[in-house]
């Protein structure tokens, strides 16, 4: 009974261990399988991820090879190389930046300065509000406003004092003594040619 007791213990050990490794072999399988299928489709997820980022950031057909090239040779090593060597930003970023600087740089060119300051000032401002510079002055006539250098109002044609009114449609023409009156040609005026009579 001695003999018959440890064999059976033995057996039963020897059982038990088989039907172990066949449980751990039905579960272990299947897990490696799935382990396995998982690095292959986060492996092609980071080429097709890398593919596209390095299409957002530049043009360059060679750095579009090369890049997937990379990951896909030394997977998440490649990836990390890619993440330190690949331009910081993407095209779009690129352009909306270079449209910001051009929306600023149409800003700064259509906004009015002081020719004095430099200050800031609106296109109805007499004088500068900053440092009191003449900017503007109004018509005597009309009262428009208008820019200090001007010697006629563009508006109701007043002169303003800074030179001889040029000729306009409408306007009476002065008439010199001596010069031939506009609807009369070839009779002079009142002077020395009128009185001589042949």
């Amino acid at each position: 009974m001695n003999v018959y007791f440890p064999m059976v213990i033995a057996t039963a050990l020897a059982g038990g261990t088989t039907s172990l490794l066949n449980t751990l072999n039905s579960f272990v399988g299947p897990l490696i399988g799935c382990t396995v299928a998982f690095l292959v489709i986060f492996w092609i997820s980071l080429v097709v991820w890398t593919f596209r980022d390095i299409r957002a950031r530049t043009q360059d057909m060679l750095s579009q090879i090369l890049a997937p090239v990379l990951v896909a040779v030394f997977f998440v090593g490649g990836l990390f190389i890619y993440m330190i060597l690949r331009p910081r930003q993407t095209l779009a970023e690129v352009y909306e930046r270079q449209l910001e600087e051009e929306s600023l740089l149409a800003e700064m060119t259509e906004r009015q300065t002081c020719s004095h300051c430099h200050a800031r000032i609106e296109s109805d401002f007499q004088i500068c509000p900053s440092c009191g510079q003449k900017l503007k002055r109004p018509c005597p006539k009309c009262e428009r406003l208008l820019e200090p250098r001007w010697g006629f109002c563009p508006y109701c044609t007043t002169s303003l004092g800074n030179g001889p009114m040029p000729n306009m449609p409408g306007m009476p023409v002065p008439v010199m003594q001596g010069m031939p009156v506009p609807g009369n040609q070839g009779m002079p005026m009142s002077g020395t040619l009128g009185n001589n009579r042949f």
